[in-house]
Parts: C-alpha cells; sequence; structure tokens
C-alpha cells in the first residue's frame, strides 16, 4: 500500500508541475522566467499587443495538449510500477526499470514545462519582462 502512495505521489506530483510552474520567488530559475497566468493578469500592464497574445494563446494549447498526453502515458506507467510492486515477491530489476520508465517521463514533463516557460519569455520585450517582474514583485 505505501508504495502504491509513493507511485501516486510521483504520478499526481509531476502531473501538478506540468499544470503549475513553480511559484516565484522558489529559487533563481522561477525567478527569471513566467508563467502564462501572469501575462493574462497584466497583459494591459506591460502592453501585449494582440500578435503577443495570439502567440501566447497557441504555445499554451499546444503545451497543454502535450501535458496531457505524457500526463495519460506517465499514469499508465505508474499504474504498470504499481502493480509490480503489488506482488509479494518484487522482481527487483523489472521494478527499478519501470521506475526508470516513470521518471523519464516526469523528466519530459519538465522539459516541457520548463520549454513553455522559455518560450513564453522570449514573446515579450526587455521592457515588458522587467514591467512584468516589478509587477510580480510588488504583488505577490
Amino acid at each position: 500500500m505505501r508504495c502504491l502512495l509513493l507511485v501516486a505521489i510521483v504520478v499526481f506530483g509531476a502531473a501538478a508541475s506540468a499544470q503549475t510552474p513553480p511559484p516565484a520567488g522558489t529559487d533563481e530559475i522561477a525567478q527569471t522566467l513566467f508563467a502564462p497566468d501572469l501575462l493574462i493578469k497584466y497583459r494591459q500592464e506591460i502592453g501585449l499587443d494582440a500578435t503577443q497574445s495570439q502567440s501566447l494563446k497557441e504555445l499554451v494549447q499546444k503545451a497543454q495538449s502535450r501535458f496531457l498526453d505524457l500526463q495519460w502515458d506517465m499514469q499508465a506507467e505508474a499504474g504498470k510500477l504499481a502493480q509490480l510492486l503489488r506482488a509479494s515477491r518484487i522482481d527487483e530489476s523489472a521494478a527499478i526499470a519501470q521506475a526508470d520508465k516513470v521518471l523519464g517521463m516526469e523528466r519530459e514533463v519538465k522539459k516541457a514545462q520548463l520549454s513553455l516557460l522559455i518560450r513564453i519569455k522570449n514573446l515579450l520585450t526587455p521592457t515588458q519582462q522587467d514591467k512584468l517582474t516589478e509587477l510580480r514583485r510588488n504583488n505577490p
């Protein structure tokens, strides 16, 4: 039962991280990138134009589709791991190999998330980035 709980935590933690970027201020990387909801919230204040808004929508839609696919596949692989762990005598090699698959998929989720955040930042001008950083700092 504990193993199943561990698998659930890994799967749902990865899924949650795929949908919600790390909060600002938690590390240097998070402080240099911008979550989509931040741009949506402050689009007028930073002067997001129509082209940028359309590009942002497209980026987020593609990312959500990718995250859904990854989450779906990762849950299936986690289920296989849970099945292996239910045995009274666990095949360690098979369980570790399956865990590697699950962790590899989690890595793909994080890579896709980082890619989205980089593309979002690259949509913005340096002035918009500075203004958004200021708004985030002053409105936690």
